[in-house]
């Protein structure tokens, strides 16, 4: 391994992460807040809902009642006047759905002087649920829209529609009270309707795409869970404000500046990403080998979000599957490595947030007797990347605003 690149890769991850966290951007989004002489009552709901919210209290100075609820393992401490709550993510589970429950026995019976300041990051579908079939069913379509390989909004756009509180229903619940909503982006483009299915905002998807979305990946359903594919979600609430902040731009850019400050020429090559983990690794991996020779510090940056398609049963994420079909490509060119990392800090059902290979990654695959294409297959990456120490650790950072993947030079 190259021991130059592997501390040049965890020095751009710190700084990039460093750079994306919602601390000033909830501080900044709340300088204007006018509580109109009512209560304020705290929803957070996301893999960054307890940082955001731990910044919201402290510019607010306090709340009247307040609920964070959040992926395992990421509540750091007591917040005043918070209710700190962990649920399943990405399948929600019996705790996402009794935390869910609080919340709404918290907004009920508000007036229309009181304010609800909802705190909304990427996890948010999982966790902020309370659904309307049964929860098993839930989790078993939840599961087949993962494995399927459908992409974020095709898996949101099936799940408003089986939900009590996504598409704009958690705003109609609230009222006549009003909504202060900060969303932290995890969603190419923001869009607003789409990011933790928009329980606040009008939501712009159909029927149509929600059974098409369905028929395109031959979903198994209850006749119920297909009645209620056919009903439609709220387009127009009167009720909420909403300022976005932090988005996959800023992480890209963050990691730039701090290629720049290591020596590197920074090259944006995309902040919208979105296809196969492996078809992405493959093609940055062909990027920094058609560049090989240069004799130039390069840094060749990529972010959004990729799929995985399961085809086995092994374990990992997307980042880890995108480093790791990157090796062969890679192979042998000694000053030449890739990493790919989930900004939340937790890259599919993992601990890992992605992982790391470089010039000499596939050769020490070999030794161990493991071969690229037979670990992909059976989707094993973690295990793979494992054995070769090339994983990536960060912990859960606090924010959620998609991957980000550098495919870098040093000669």
């Amino acid at each position: 391994m190259n021991e130059t690149l592997r501390k040049d890769a965890e020095q751009i991850i710190q700084a990039s992460l460093r750079a994306v966290q919602p601390d000033a951007a909830v501080r900044r989004a709340l300088e204007n807040y006018d509580s109109r002489g009512g209560r304020t009552v705290l929803v957070a709901a996301g893999k960054a809902a307890w940082q955001m919210a731990r910044a919201a209290v402290d510019a607010l100075g306090r709340v009247d009642g307040g609920i964070v609820i959040t992926k395992y393992g990421h509540v750091k401490g007591d917040i005043p006047g918070v209710a700190c709550c962990e649920g399943g993510h990405p399948v929600p589970d019996e705790n996402s759905f009794a935390a869910t429950g609080r919340a709404l026995e918290l907004v009920r019976g508000l007036g229309e002087k009181d304010t609800v300041v909802f705190l909304l990051s990427g996890g948010g579908s999982a966790l902020f649920e309370r659904p309307r079939v049964s929860g098993g069913e839930l989790r078993d379509i939840t599961q087949q829209l993962l494995a399927c390989g459908a992409d974020i909004v095709e898996i949101n756009t099936v799940r408003k529609r089986l939900s009590q509180v996504k598409g704009g229903r958690f705003a109609r619940l609230c009222a006549p009270a009003r909504i202060f909503s900060i969303v932290l982006s995890d969603i190419l483009g923001d869009p607003l309707d789409m990011i933790a299915s928009g329980p606040a905002y009008p939501d712009f998807s159909t029927c149509a795409q929600a059974e098409a979305a369905a028929e395109k990946y031959g979903l198994r359903l209850t006749p119920e869970a297909r009645l209620l594919l056919r009903e439609e979600t709220p387009k127009k609430l009167d009720n909420v404000r909403t300022e976005i902040t932090g988005s996959v731009r800023e992480l890209c850019a963050a990691a730039a500046e701090q290629c720049r400050e290591l020596g590197y020429e920074p090259v944006l090559l995309t902040d919208r990403l979105c296809c196969e983990a492996r078809e992405a690794g493959s093609f940055l991996a062909s990027i920094l080998r058609t560049h090989a020779e240069e004799g130039r510090r390069l840094a060749f940056i990529a972010g959004g979000e990729t799929v995985v398609h399961l085809t086995g049963r092994g374990l990992g994420g997307r980042n880890q599957e995108l480093a790791l079909a990157a090796s062969p490509g890679i192979s042998g060119i000694s000053h030449g490595a890739l990493f790919s990392v989930g900004s939340d800090g937790t890259d599919g059902p993992t601990d890992a947030a992605g992982g790391y290979v470089d010039g000499d990654t596939l050769s020490a695959l070999e030794e161990k007797g493991l071969e690229v294409y037979k670990v992909l297959a059976d989707n094993d990456a973690y295990h793979a990347l494992q054995a070769v120490d090339g994983l990536i650790f960060t912990g859960p950072t606090g924010t959620n605003v998609n991957d980000v993947a550098v495919a870098l030079l040093r000669p």
